[in-house]
């Protein structure tokens, strides 16, 4: 067929707009793809950094934390672990007395604990009849439970009845504010301050298991 002079047919107008059209797709993807590698780049980090989620899997810290809260921890305050190291860098302060701290178990640092810090380096501790000691003085826990209302003899020595003892510096000794039903520095020692994790911050999620339904009223809860 004739055309006419500045005149394209559909078959030439095709191929030309194929080309950018193949660009366009690909420009398009490569977004796609930047953006997907730079959110799991953002994520690694903040969950390496600054804060992680974690769920808590036994009775030791109740009524504070119940089995099924969900909770984040903040990782940025007792500074910021080395990849691949114990060591820490940019480190805000140490862990102080009376903060719910995540932290490698001393005996299988594969695991990750949650329990309370009463004592801190230098600090001397001691337990009578279930009342604690701190330097001397008796410690008003208003977080610490109990409920096994009797002091238990040889066999729960450790448990109802312990120290003196003084923790030594860069060390951490724990307890669970479920006191009667915790296993803590009592029976395994203290808790290395490189081996600390984080601050618990507040609980984000809750299931009652039990239930089978969300506890919402603990949602948003922060932890003290």
């Amino acid at each position: 067929m004739t055309k006419n002079p500045g005149e394209t047919s559909a078959e030439s107008e095709a191929t030309v707009e194929l080309p950018g059209l193949r660009r366009k797709t690909r420009s398009k993807a490569a977004e796609y793809f930047e953006a997907i590698v730079l959110a799991l780049i953002l994520a690694l980090f903040i969950r390496t950094f600054i804060v992680q989620a974690f769920k808590i899997p036994s009775p030791s810290m109740e009524p504070t934390l119940l089995i099924g809260d969900h909770i984040l921890v903040n990782k940025f305050v007792y500074g910021l672990s080395i990849p691949f190291t114990d060591g820490k860098i940019l480190k805000l302060r140490d862990p102080a007395r009376d903060e719910v701290i995540v932290f490698k178990f001393p005996k299988n640092k594969k695991l990750d604990f949650i329990k309370r810090s009463v004592a801190v380096g230098g600090d001397t501790i001691e337990i009578r009849n279930k009342k604690l000691y701190v330097n001397g003085e008796v410690v008003e826990d208003s977080h610490a439970v109990f409920r096994d209302n009797f002091p238990r003899g040889s066999l729960l020595q450790g448990r109802d009845n312990f120290g003196p003892v003084t923790v030594p510096q860069g060390k951490i000794f724990v307890m669970g504010d479920n006191r009667d039903n915790s296993n803590d520095s009592r029976f395994w020692g203290f808790v290395d301050e490189d081996d600390v994790k984080g601050k618990a911050m507040f609980i984000y999620w809750s299931w009652d298991r039990g239930r089978k339904w969300p506890r919402f009223s603990r949602m948003g809860d922060g932890i003290k």
